[in-house]
């Protein structure tokens, strides 16, 4: 799996700011993909045994309450939906809890699950933001970007933006606007099922954002959140309720 060393992970909450907006010069929000014949969903957890706060312990206690990220992947078949392959990995969480900078916190662990994938997807579905965020450096454009590989943001909430009201039937969507920027489109509101609450979909890097609204709806089964990322989550889950029983 190919991985641009663009910068590196061990950084401060201020660097990983400054990285964000270097990384703007690399983001493409226009089609540039081959046929996609493969998708994946990719999603993080986290096992928590201490504060995060920085403070002296023993290495006998910093090795006890050490906490870690576990990143998961699933693989399917496009467009038929069948599942190829899953992985998971779980590496030290080195990051801080930070809103706007949830990336350096997960991509390490994402990046360790899809290098045990026997090849790497076509298309990735992040559980988060992409261009959706206030730098407009969110977890799916980073780790496009880190992977020069088309990436869609799928949200279960907002970050940043305001969308007016959508019809209610599947499909309906309505543009997730930064009021802030002069009304920028950012994302989109979209209506996987009627009914139901949208998710908010936001390209990544390489796509734009109709595409992404079609690929959403694509992979999406009749569930809220779309196929991808909703067996990404229930992977990431499943390994650590694994690994707090075994710790």
């Amino acid at each position: 799996m190919r991985v641009k060393k663009l910068h590196s992970w061990n950084v401060s909450p201020a660097e990983a700011w400054k990285i964000q907006e270097k990384l703007r010069a690399r983001w493409e929000g226009v089609d540039r993909f081959p046929e996609i014949k493969t998708v994946a969903g990719l999603d993080a957890a986290f096992v928590l045994t201490a504060s995060q706060a920085l403070k002296k312990r023993s290495p006998r206690n910093a090795m006890r309450d050490a906490n870690r990220a576990i990143g998961g992947v699933v693989v399917f078949r496009f467009p038929e939906m069948t599942e190829l392959e899953r992985a998971s990995s779980v590496v030290p969480l080195r990051f801080p809890y930070i809103p706007g900078l949830l990336s350096f916190r997960e991509i390490p662990a994402l990046l360790a699950a899809l290098k045990k994938l026997e090849r790497l997807p076509d298309l990735l579905f992040l559980d988060g933001q992409g261009y959706a965020h206030p730098r407009r450096m969110g977890l799916a454009s980073h780790l496009g970007i880190v992977l020069d590989r088309p990436t869609i943001g799928c949200a279960k909430s907002i970050l940043i933006g305001l969308h007016g009201r959508l019809a209610r039937r599947e499909g309906s969507w309505s543009p997730l606007m930064d009021e802030k920027a002069d009304g920028e489109t950012i994302g989109a509101a979209v209506r996987t099922r009627e009914g139901v609450k949208p998710v908010y979909v936001s390209q990544g890097h390489r796509v734009s954002l109709g595409t992404a609204i079609r690929l959403t709806l694509a992979v999406s089964d009749g569930v809220r959140i779309p196929r991808p990322t909703r067996e990404a989550d229930r992977l990431v889950r499943e390994t650590k309720r694994r690994l707090v029983r075994n710790v």
